[in-house]
């Protein structure tokens, strides 16, 4: 059976967590301010009412947008396929873990994309450790409330100590 795809975003298998969590401001990406935590207006159920024409209509930002899978995650895996919308007590909890599995789904992408670096044997240990730990794990609000503050920051010092394998980066002593 293949392992699911992660960071492959499913906006089908969500519940709009984007067009709640996210804020915007008027300008060259975006027709109108929105600010966090507020139902974009263009939210119709769980589906966009303008998608088929966001660029069009000035949303230039949405469509450049990808969770990276973190929302249909989070709906899918976290709330069993619940949603805000249908159960109003779970917004705030949503959204928390909504903007939680963000930052883990891009320490997925960080650690994926380290993959193709030149890393020594024990570094490359430790991206694999830390990929799996991420993937393999089955999320619950809490740890995605505690994520930032724990597991994030051990792979953030350990992108920190691999920094001399990406390109452009000036040696020790150079």
């Amino acid at each position: 059976m293949p392992q699911t795809d992660h960071l492959k975003t499913d906006c089908s298998k969500c519940a709009a967590l984007c067009c709640l969590v996210l804020a915007f401001d008027k300008g060259k990406d975006f027709a109108f301010d929105k600010n966090p935590c507020e139902p974009c207006r263009n939210l119709s159920g769980h589906d966009c009412s303008i998608h088929d024409r966001l660029a069009q209509e000035g949303f230039p930002g949405c469509v450049a947008y990808d969770c990276l899978g973190a929302g249909n995650r989070v709906v899918q895996e976290v709330f069993g396929g619940q949603s805000w919308q249908q159960e109003p007590r779970l917004t705030r909890v949503m959204m928390e873990a909504f903007s939680g599995m963000c930052e883990v789904h891009k320490r997925i992408d960080l650690l994926r994309a380290a993959g193709t670096l030149p890393l020594e044997p024990r570094d490359e240990q430790a991206r694999r450790s830390f990929l799996d730990r991420l993937e393999q794990h089955r999320w619950s609000g809490t740890e995605l409330n505690e994520f930032e503050a724990g597991l994030a920051l051990e792979i953030d010092i350990f992108f920190h100590g691999i920094a001399s394998h990406l390109p452009g980066t000036p040696t020790a002593g150079h």
